[in-house]
């Protein structure tokens, strides 16, 4: 009957176009589904493209807020079409409405007029009634009604910067129903968002995350349940692409309606309505079902199995199975300016409370444990002999304080964004099991080590677990649809008490380059690779280029070391990615000219490597220390190329060098001149990253710069290196500079000291006199790590020791008395 009534009103529209009656029958459509009401949220376009930068301030511009002005919370009659305004804010944004179960109270987000964060209110249907819930200097948005009577929720107080962009992070947290007793539910570095009861009682929202894998592809739908624990993939960690999002549950189904936004996600979340099952596993790609086939469209709501509704600019639409398509209601300018929008449309209507899940959590414990039946169970693991897999490697990814960039400079070139520590190892039993102890609320991932330590299999994602949570699993990246077989004993490591994670002795727990690698390659190296000899044309001095030392980029660009880069791939065969197979680990151990490196220099590389290959070992570096790069504000940035040494040295480099180095083999004109190469994907032995601006400009000795040295002859004490073909096709050497006294020498010279000078006056990470930006001394306040009397003009600060302080911070402590 409800599939014959929905085909009468859509048979009904056919005949009420022409007479602009589509309104009307939309209106019915949904009436039609015992809905009379839709209360909903308007407000305007917020300026930035992203997603998720839609709360908080730019990072490098406090003033620069990423909120929009002006905004209601309204109700929808939808037998009159009126519209009842319970708030209004001209000055102030309205977001995220949710419908208590009763159907009279509403639930939403709220930033007053002329203040600067978002806390959650509660009203009653009526308008009365108003209550602030949470308060604070964070911003608490997108909650949803629990079951028991809490509110789960999207907030700031996580403390922490997006990895790749400007903005902070917000994530899942937990409150009563007054918002008091504030839990932190989820440790993710980035984003998750649009936390939403299911009918069974998890909680499923989407999750924004990438360990030492593309920034930009895997945002996807997962649950957990109403305390934390048992968080899962629900759909789409190993299909790149496509932000999912705003998911709830569709009636009388086992389906969820949501939006795909495109590519790495629109603004407001804006994109098409798909329904989506699990019910084939988190992987099966069929099981999508489009909607829409515009990217235009918000916030879908299921009134019934069969009818839609959602959001499309300044309008509300009812949508059906098929997709098709009826507009219900549009917002009159008369009220509405036009720059405003319809967000989060819901029924207010009562509804049945989802089912309550008992917690599993023990809040006077710090840790969790964790149960892995057999590590040779798993995606490509085929291949891995019983008996292989000697260790786990346990690592945690570390949340940023600040940030300000969209790509992961100076952090690595091309590759991770976000600095890992190493935690230690824990053992692993000939059945491949694995019983063990992690500390509870942190983002860890597990490599996967041989008798060798060389790494087998990795992960390219963070668990955790909940203060007293026992987690399990089957295998290694399991499949999702893999049933465990019938055992005919209990895992070998289940039989013994949980495993602590043992540290690795003579191994920072952060790698720093220049710190604890560079002296290995001063030692062993650098005779044969430095700009006197330059061997291969490899360069492994610690000199320092405009944004990374000489032999930090030159191991990055000739592929040294195999990381993962920024790539949409993540599912490596066996040791396909880590040091196992990343070629400088063969050249260690005395085959490679002679160069022995001790026991402990080699578990350094090896453990440096596996850590993500990092340049710096503080997030105070972020934003300093650099000569140009990708960030939002040039003038902050130094970039060189307007600067008049700049502007005559790019003359001079013309000049000299233009009419043989075209196209591919340009050369750099200025300090920071990146000649179109993309920083967020270089793939090593590309040869443009021969003569990038990194390698060709030494601002720690200007003279022994390769643009100098390379055209310089032998006799003046350069390479000597430029040629030409002559007639018969052979290369001959050609004089470019005949000596140093040259005057486009001179001025090439003079535009490299002036960076050398700059760069002593910004100070990088590892200069004796660095000095952290000061955006990043304020967020380091704002958090409670230093006092807000500090002052970095009178007082000196470890960065190393200070980041330390920053994540100690945030680990979980169980309150006394619990």
């Amino acid at each position: 009957m409800r599939i014959q009534a929905i085909l009468a009103v859509l048979l009904m529209a056919i005949f009420t176009r022409a007479s602009g009656g589509e309104i009307e029958t939309g209106r019915k459509l949904i009436l039609d589904q015992g809905c009379e009401q839709i209360v909903f949220a308007s407000r305007g376009q917020v300026r930035d493209g992203h997603w998720y930068a839609n709360i908080g301030y730019y990072s490098c511009d406090k003033d620069s807020k990423l909120y929009s002005n002006g905004g209601h919370l309204c109700i929808l009659n939808l037998k009159t079409g009126a519209v009842d305004i319970l708030l209004e804010d001209k000055n102030g944004t309205i977001r995220d409405p949710a419908v208590h179960y009763s159907g009279e109270k509403i639930l939403f987000s709220y930033r007053k007029g002329h203040s600067e964060n978002f806390h959650l209110y509660e009203i009653n249907t009526d308008g009365s009634g108003l209550e602030q819930l949470t308060s604070g200097s964070y911003d608490d948005y997108e909650p949803s009604y629990q079951p028991d009577g809490g509110i789960v929720f999207v907030s700031t107080r996580a403390k922490r910067w997006v990895n790749c962009w400007l903005t902070q992070v917000g994530t899942i947290y937990q409150s009563d129903s007054k918002g008091q007793n504030v839990r932190q539910l989820s440790p993710n570095l980035e984003h998750d968002n649009t936390p939403w009861t299911l009918p069974d009682g998890r909680v499923m929202y989407q999750r924004w995350e990438y360990i030492d894998r593309s920034q930009m592809v895997f945002h996807h739908l997962w649950t957990m349940n109403p305390d934390g624990t048992e968080q899962k993939i629900y759909y789409g960690n190993m299909h790149p692409g496509g932000v999912l999002i705003d998911a709830k549950p569709v009636p009388e189904s086992e389906e969820v309606i949501l939006i795909e936004s495109p590519g790495h996600g629109r603004r407001e979340h804006a994109g098409k309505v798909i329904l989506l099952s699990n019910a084939n596993g988190p992987d099966d790609l069929k099981s999508k079902k489009y909607l829409t086939s515009e990217d235009i469209y918000r916030d879908p709501y299921a009134l019934s199995k069969d009818v839609f509704i959602a959001a499309r600019g300044r309008d509300l639409v009812a949508l059906n199975r098929e997709g098709v398509e009826l507009p219900a209601f549009q917002l009159p300018e008369k009220t509405f300016p036009k720059e405003l929008s319809i967000h989060e449309p819901r029924p207010l209507i009562k509804h049945p409370r989802e089912r309550m899940l008992p917690k599993r959590i023990d809040e006077s414990k710090s840790t969790g444990t964790m149960l892995l039946t057999n590590v040779y169970i798993g995606q490509k693991m085929g291949s891995v002999k019983k008996g292989t897999i000697k260790k786990l490697l346990v690592m945690e990814a570390l949340p940023k304080p600040i940030n300000f960039t969209g790509g992961m400079d100076p952090l690595t070139y091309g590759g991770s964004f976000t600095l890992e520590r190493l935690l230690g190892t824990v053992p692993v039993e000939e059945d491949g099991s694995a019983f063990f102890e992690v500390p509870a609320n942190r983002s860890v991932f597990f490599i996967a080590l041989d008798e060798k330590e060389d790494s087998v299999k990795r992960m390219h994602s963070f668990t955790s677990v909940m203060p007293g949570e026992m987690l399990s699993c089957i295998g290694c990246h399991e499949k999702r649809t893999t049933v465990a077989e019938p055992a005919k004993a209990l895992p070998l490591a289940a039989t013994r008490a949980a495993s602590k994670i043992r540290k690795i002795d003579g191994i920072p727990e952060v790698f720093d380059f220049p710190r604890d690698i560079q002296p290995i390659l001063d030692k062993h190296c650098v005779q044969c690779h430095s700009p006197a000899q330059r061997d291969g044309g490899i360069l492994l001095t610690g000199d320092r280029g405009p944004m990374f030392s000489h032999s930090y980029f030159n191991l990055t660009i000739h592929g040294q070391f195999a990381d993962g880069r920024n790539r949409t791939h993540a599912n490596y065969e066996p040791y396909e990615i880590g040091a196992a197979s990343s070629p400088l680990m063969k050249k260690l151990n005395g085959e490679h000219y002679g160069a022995q490196l001790s026991p402990g220099e080699i578990k350094k590389i090896r453990y440096w490597i596996e850590s993500a290959a990092v340049y710096p070992g503080t997030y105070a570096s972020l934003g300093s220390g650099m000569i140009g790069g990708y960030q939002q504000n040039k003038q902050e940035l130094n970039n060189d190329s307007q600067w008049p040494t700049s502007l005559k040295g790019a003359e001079a480099i013309k000049r000299r060098c233009a009419s043989c180095h075209t196209k591919k083999s340009r050369l750099p004109l200025n300090l920071s001149d990146e000649r179109d190469i993309s920083f967020w994907k270089p793939e090593p032995h590309d040869k443009m990253l021969q003569t990038a601006r990194h390698i060709v400009f030494n601002l720690t000795q200007p003279e022994q710069s390769l643009i100098l040295l390379g055209p310089l002859s032998k006799q003046a004490g350069g390479e000597g290196a430029c040629t030409s073909s002559g007639k018969d096709g052979k290369s001959k050497p050609i004089e470019i500079f005949k000596d140093s006294q040259d005057p486009d020498y001179q001025t090439i010279l003079a535009m490299i000291r002036a960076g050398k000078d700059k760069l002593n006056e910004v100070t990088r990470f590892d200069m004796p006199n660095f000095k952290a930006r000061p955006e990043y001394i304020r967020e380091m306040k704002r958090f409670g790590i230093l006092p807000e009397s500090f002052d970095p003009a009178k007082e000196k600060v470890n960065p190393y020791q200070l980041d330390q302080r920053y994540w100690q911070s945030l680990w979980y402590q169980p309150e006394v008395g619990k």
